[in-house]
């Protein structure tokens, strides 16, 4: 069964590719996926002072005996006001390594739930060379909740940024900064013809090693 999308503000319906857009949808990939991908947006900056690097002083509270009190130790330790954070979290990154083919994998598996679910549409740069926002909220319709609008890069997408960047509800994003995350997340999705392009490349299969010397060979 072949798979389309149809068009964005024309009729209209692209046929797509269906090793891109017919992968079976791997549960465990595409959650290794995503939390590689919101973990590398964390910053993880966040810093608090050892007892070792509050302003302190060293001197003793109390002398040692005599006072009827308890013994005191440095006034930075944890437990004292002003004092150190126990175990407090420091900078670090938080990445984690997913492998190439992976990566491919889920990528397709989070294009072609959207095509199963007849989420997907196809915008073509072209209608939109003139900047109207009016025009693509006619466009896009009133549910546009959660919708991601993917496009290319150059020159020709820039009355289509201009078009939907300010409709409530829609995400412009380019294709080169497009991650799995940012797809699951959505609950409609628009690729530009150029876009849609780049994705078949980015998420292609690696031919299989011997495959040429194989044809070759016969």
């Amino acid at each position: 069964m072949a798979i389309s999308a149809p068009y964005v503000g024309r009729s209209g319906t692209l046929d797509l590719d269906e090793a891109i857009f017919g992968e079976r949808f791997h549960m465990p990939l595409v959650h290794e996926t995503t939390r590689a991908e919101l973990n590398a947006r964390r910053g993880g900056n966040a810093s608090t002072l050892t007892r070792a690097e509050v302003a302190m002083t060293g001197a003793k509270a109390w002398r040692q005996k005599g006072t009827g009190r308890a013994r005191v130790g440095a006034l930075s330790s944890p437990q004292r006001y002003g004092g150190g954070v126990a175990f407090g979290p420091k900078p670090r990154h938080y990445t984690v390594k997913v492998n190439r083919k992976a990566r491919r994998r889920a990528l397709r598996c989070a294009l072609s739930v959207h095509a199963e679910r007849g989420t997907l549409s196809v915008l073509d740069p072209s209608d939109f060379s003139t900047p109207s926002t009016k025009r693509a909220a006619e466009a896009v319709g009133d549910e546009r909740s959660s919708t991601l609008i993917v496009l290319g890069t150059g020159d020709d997408h820039a009355g289509c940024l201009k078009s939907f960047r300010n409709l409530p509800g829609v995400n412009v994003v380019s294709v080169d900064s497009l991650a799995v995350a940012d797809i699951i997340g959505a609950r409609r999705l628009v690729l530009s013809q150029p876009a849609l392009e780049r994705l078949g490349e980015l998420a292609a299969a690696p031919a299989r090693r011997g495959g040429a010397r194989a044809q070759e060979a016969s």
